[in-house]
């Protein structure tokens, strides 16, 4: 097997991967009903954008697709971040309300283990990078005139 042939089963290897990992974050976002409330709703969205794109990429990879794939797993990195922020944070109020008293630095501590777990949303941006790592060098992304100079 040529370099080529195995980076080029190693992409779709990421690609389809990532689309296991969006998918199955989906499943268990539905599981848990992660419903309560439209911020609640946004991890639905990142998933659905991230199979759609992984999905595109690993069937039609064309530079237009590519570009794509990277600005999407960019805005899912992002909310995925969001989701963590969001965690921490609710998982510190709850902390405060049930001991008011308790230090700052011994909340957030707790915090970071609370009931609103940590890296779950981190499993998006874990995804995006799979995803965004089948795009490197990808001979897809060339252009025209680098193609020629070949």
């Amino acid at each position: 097997m040529s370099p080529a042939d195995t980076l080029a089963r190693l992409r779709r290897f990421l690609l389809g991967f990532s689309v296991m990992l969006f998918g199955g974050t989906l499943f268990e976002l539905f599981l848990i009903e992660h419903t309560d409330s439209l911020v609640q709703l946004i991890p639905f969205v990142l998933c659905g954008v991230g199979t759609l794109a992984s999905l595109a990429a690993l069937f039609r990879p064309r530079r237009a697709t590519m570009l794509a794939l990277r600005a999407g797993m960019g805005l899912i990195v992002l909310g995925s971040l969001f989701g963590i922020y969001e965690h921490v944070s609710n998982n510190f109020a709850i902390k405060r309300e049930v001991d008011p008293g308790a230090e700052t630095r011994a909340l957030l501590l707790s915090a970071l283990g609370g009931a609103n777990p940590l890296l779950a949303p981190g499993m998006l941006a874990v995804a995006s990078v799979l995803a965004l790592a089948a795009t490197y060098r990808n001979p897809a992304l060339r252009t025209n005139s680098e193609a020629e100079g070949d």
